[in-house]
């Protein structure tokens, strides 16, 4: 599993908005995203390309945690 930190999120909204954006990645697959840990973990299906995660993220309106 990767972790992905998140931050700006606030809401359940959030989650979701979060949670669809990855979804899309390519080989990104069970995603499970964290509102009190601000936070996003996603299996791996095949290579994922983490620059695509950030910019889905970033996309999205949230930002991506160092």
């Amino acid at each position: 599993m990767k972790t992905v930190q998140v931050k700006g999120m606030s809401c359940q909204h959030c989650v979701m908005s979060v949670t669809k954006a990855l979804n899309a990645v390519p080989n990104v697959k069970d995603v499970n995203v964290d509102l009190g840990a601000g936070k996003a973990t996603f299996a791996e299906a095949g290579p994922v390309d983490l620059e695509a995660v950030k910019k889905a993220i970033t996309d999205a309106g949230f930002e991506v945690g160092a």
